[in-house]
């Protein structure tokens, strides 16, 4: 599956002190979540959204306006460190990107990279980013999870980005809603709703050619800003800092309907009169060789006319779209798998998670799980509806459920895949 469509690589950024927002008065500016009237927050919202409801936040915010949020994440220090996102750009399977700049001029190298490739931290205006890290830090999967006031099927991935003294990835915007969360040090941000957005020739990066900033903070750990799509945003390290944002899936139409198209060509096999081959007896000799023959393209049409599909069919293909896995993520099976009744002892003793790396979705006809799909039968219906809102099962619960047959077949057949672990 394709990434995530955007316009630039993800950015993170660090800040100095915390001057007030800085607002033009022509400019967008982004409100601060203590300017609204607090609010009894969601439980499972705590200070994520600065005494915001996750009501209020989609009501008020989302796709509409930026919002900044001060002391959103209390404990920064047990999220990711650098020598472990070093590490994670060092694999074949993690994408990283490697963005400096010198003397006015942009580079751009992809990963994975080795220690000794990567600049000193003492060297000035670097940046690494390092793409999927939820899918390989508990800590950072456990922050994404907080993010869950959000469908599954909108969330994307958690991208870190390293930064030395005055490293950043240009002014540019996104196609897509990302929560900015300084995690280490400080990070200037500027934004601005650009209304100019060319860009800058000869350029690896689609950076801004006249980027007009309207506000204006600094960033201090577990400070975070919460941007709509296609606002412009510049941020910059202030001395060397961590920033991890937080980015939600935003598809192209056209990239949705292709995709739909080459899933109904997969599939083409199997529907009526597809074994059906171009025939024309009685075909007259021919003085144009290179002419196409009208009464093939006739029969072609015919044929493609006679294609059709129903909402079950966009239904199937939309769960399976969202729940592929990237192109990067590889699952890795149990060396030594424990047998059904064996696994089934462990589970309702000590329960069972969903591994980061899996997505797994429902509607009211399926599930879906890492592209494939099932029916969502009465038996196993509320096991699965229940392990895919919660992304774990207790002990417990899961003796509640394994007393239906289909279910614990099937959640042993997904541990032995290394879609599910035993908790």
């Amino acid at each position: 599956m394709p990434p995530r469509p955007s316009n630039t690589p993800r950015s993170s950024s660090p800040t100095p002190a915390r001057p007030r927002a800085r607002a033009h008065a022509n400019g967008t500016r982004a409100t601060r979540a203590d300017d609204d009237a607090p609010a009894a927050a969601d439980a499972s919202i705590d200070t994520l959204l600065g005494g915001l409801s996750a009501a209020q936040f989609m009501r008020r915010y989302w796709q509409r306006k930026p919002l900044l949020i001060r002391g959103a994440v209390r404990d920064t220090a047990s999220l990711i460190d650098r020598a472990t996102l070093f590490d994670l750009a060092d694999r074949d399977d993690v994408e990283s990107r490697l963005i400096a700049q010198r003397r006015g001029k942009w580079s751009l190298d992809h990963g994975p990279f080795a220690p000794d490739e990567l600049p000193s931290s003492r060297s000035k205006q670097w940046t690494l980013l390092v793409q999927g890290v939820n899918l390989h830090h508990d800590a950072t999967h456990a922050l994404m999870n907080r993010f869950r006031f959000l469908p599954d099927a909108r969330l994307d991935d958690v991208m870190y980005s390293y930064a030395t003294d005055g490293g950043g990835v240009g002014p540019h915007f996104d196609s897509y809603d990302v929560f900015l969360l300084q995690t280490h040090g400080k990070r200037r941000w500027r934004i601005g709703a650009q209304r100019d957005l060319s860009l800058r020739e000869g350029m690896p990066l689609k950076i801004l050619d006249r980027f007009e900033p309207t506000e204006e903070w600094v960033l201090e750990p577990g400070d975070m800003l919460y941007l709509p799509p296609h606002i412009a945003h510049d941020g910059v390290a202030i001395g060397e800092c961590m920033t991890c944002s937080i980015g939600f899936r935003a598809p192209l139409a056209g990239e949705v309907i292709g995709q739909f198209l080459f899933d109904l060509a997969e599939r083409a096999g199997e529907m009526k009169g597809a074994a059906r081959r171009l025939r024309d007896p009685g075909r007259e000799p021919t003085l144009t060789p290179a002419r196409i023959p009208q009464d093939v393209t006739d029969t072609a049409e015919a044929w493609i006319r006679n294609v059709q599909w129903n909402r079950a069919d966009i239904e199937r293909f939309v769960g399976r779209y969202l729940s592929e896995p990237k192109p990067t993520v590889v699952f890795d099976a149990p060396e030594d798998p424990m047998d059904i009744e064996a696994f089934l002892a462990h589970a309702r003793a000590h329960g069972v998670r969903v591994d980061p790396r899996t997505v797994l979705l429902y509607d009211d006809r399926a599930f879906y799980i890492n592209g494939e799909t099932d029916r969502l039968e009465r038996s196993i219906r509320d096991g699965v509806q229940r392990l895919a809102d919660r992304k774990a099962l207790e002990g417990k619960d899961f003796v509640t459920l394994s007393e239906t047959a289909a279910m614990t077949v099937l959640v042993h057949e997904w541990y032995c895949a290394g879609w599910v672990r035993a908790a």
